[in-house]
């Protein structure tokens, strides 16, 4: 995907080349262009396909709540990414000092007690977002087949886990085949050559059509799901895709949908920063007016990663989230920007090479953020954002007196409308069938099946069927 200067999408291997350990990660990736440089190609969803919107209706965030979500990269069953993508990298990139770091002494296993120490704690807090499971990490062996190092109970294991544990609140993404070594799709193995053009991460050098490029996260998707692992869309590594941007929504799509029959693909690729807009961008819309309304959403994280890195070594700075009164840091900006507030990380920074350093300041940040904004938050996984703002752009609003019709091309969970003018009791019809919401008389109480009377204005929040449906004022049971 591509970008306007006056609205960068900043690849998030761009931004981390200025973190403190952005210089490897920035030299996997194998970019040159200016973090602001802007891209050849652009299809963003115009505001001219979009619908309009009768006057005195506004479609507000899920409960009127700022959603918050967490990717996290690089992760996967039992391997420690940071231990053996390490020497390939080195090899690709020998000149790089980043590289040279003693990675043999890393733990090669991030082990499932502390996947299940993370997924329960997460759990309890109601954290939701995007955890990649790579499909052959760093070539160490396919996950649908052998893990060797690891015997086929402990992987098994290790998968019934996320199957258990991490699906209910996360997103699984495959992040490509590898993360580290580009695979020969007709045999199967790596490159035999090492360098940047033979790296994922920098994949691919030149122009690739759409059907390449989907074969290649096909190929990744297929072996997620013969693992049993549902999917809904694709993380990057890296600089992947960055010389295909415009090709990269339409083959996120066209894999997606034809190894898992998903309705609305979505990917992470890149990071906002500053002033840029964290809300989902819609890509490639088309077919409006049918049954089939077709998009790609590209959901975007809104800071870099300030945990522990890729390599798992570095200084945790929480601060730079949020701080311990949840008073500044990125994460407080975008609340009170009311933006969506994705935060990113890498999962073996969250392991820390064993001292768990990553997570207690994650923990913090939590624990901090729920202390001031409990009440205008809203956890949500990667696909439920890009889902809600697919059917916030997309849907279709009329009025007619007290009645606000609804023409919805996509189904989204605790969809929030605001009406100037109209007054109570709500109720929701589909088909000739009603259903009476309930009052609350608070903001924090605002759900799925429930109104407010708020300065003039009905807010209502019901979960939205795809199809027809209507809000009714005024209304008798």
């Amino acid at each position: 995907m591509s970008q306007h200067r006056a609205s960068t999408f900043q690849d998030r291997r761009e931004f981390l080349r200025a973190s403190a350990w952005g210089a490897a990660t920035a030299a996997v990736s194998g970019l040159r262009m200016s973090p602001f440089a802007a891209a050849d190609t652009t299809d963003p969803v115009s505001s001219a396909q979009l619908p309009t919107r009768p006057a005195g209706v506004s479609v507000l965030m899920p409960r009127d709540r700022v959603p918050l979500s967490f990717i996290i990269d690089d992760s996967t069953c039992l391997v420690n990414m940071g231990h053996f993508c390490n020497p390939q990298f080195a090899t690709a990139f020998p000149s790089r000092a980043e590289y040279q770091k003693p990675w043999k002494t890393w733990p090669r296993e991030i082990p499932d007690s502390f996947v299940r120490r993370f997924g329960e704690w997460c759990a309890a807090q109601g954290v939701k977002g995007k955890y990649s499971i790579v499909p052959n990490p760093a070539c160490v062996g396919w996950l649908d087949r052998e893990l060797p190092g690891w015997s086929r109970a402990e992987l098994q294991s290790s998968l019934n886990l996320v199957r258990d544990l991490m699906v209910p609140n996360w997103d699984i993404h495959p992040e490509m085949i590898t993360h580290t070594r580009l695979i020969d799709l007709k045999t199967g193995r790596p490159m035999e050559a090492i360098n940047a053009a033979t790296m994922e991460n920098s994949y691919p050098q030149g122009k690739k059509s759409v059907d390449e490029l989907a074969a290649y996260l096909a190929y990744a998707l297929r072996i997620l799901k013969n693992c049993g692992l549902p999917c809904e869309g694709v993380t990057t590594p890296g600089g992947f895709g960055n010389a295909v941007k415009g090709e990269l929504p339409l083959a996120v799509d066209q894999a997606v949908r034809d190894v898992y029959s998903v309705e609305l693909p979505h990917y992470f690729k890149y990071v906002h920063l500053g002033d840029q807009s964290t809300e989902p961008r819609l890509e490639y819309l088309r077919g409006v007016g049918t049954d089939d309304v077709r998009l790609t959403v590209n959901v975007p994280a809104g800071t870099g990663d300030w945990f522990g890195g890729w390599q798992g070594d570095g200084t945790s700075e929480p601060d730079r989230y949020c701080d311990a009164e949840a008073n500044s840091g990125r994460m407080v900006e975008l609340i009170g920007r009311r933006q969506p507030a994705v935060m990113l990380c890498h999962w073996p920074g969250m392991y820390s090479n064993g001292s768990e350093a990553g997570f207690r300041s994650f923990k913090r940040v939590v624990l901090s953020l729920a202390s001031r904004f409990a009440d205008d938050t809203v956890w949500m996984k990667v696909s439920e954002i890009g889902r809600y703002w697919a059917a916030k752009q997309l849907t279709q609003i009329h009025r007619q007196g007290n009645r606000v019709n609804l023409t919805a091309p996509f189904a989204t969970e605790k969809f929030t409308l605001e009406i100037d003018g109209g007054a109570g009791p709500v109720a929701f019809e589909q088909a000739n069938d009603r259903t009476m919401l309930n009052e609350v008389l608070h903001s924090a109480a605002l759900d799925a099946g429930t109104w407010i009377a708020r300065e003039g204005k009905v807010i209502a929040c019901f979960d939205l069927p795809k199809g027809t449906s209507e809000i009714v004022l005024g209304a008798t049971s």
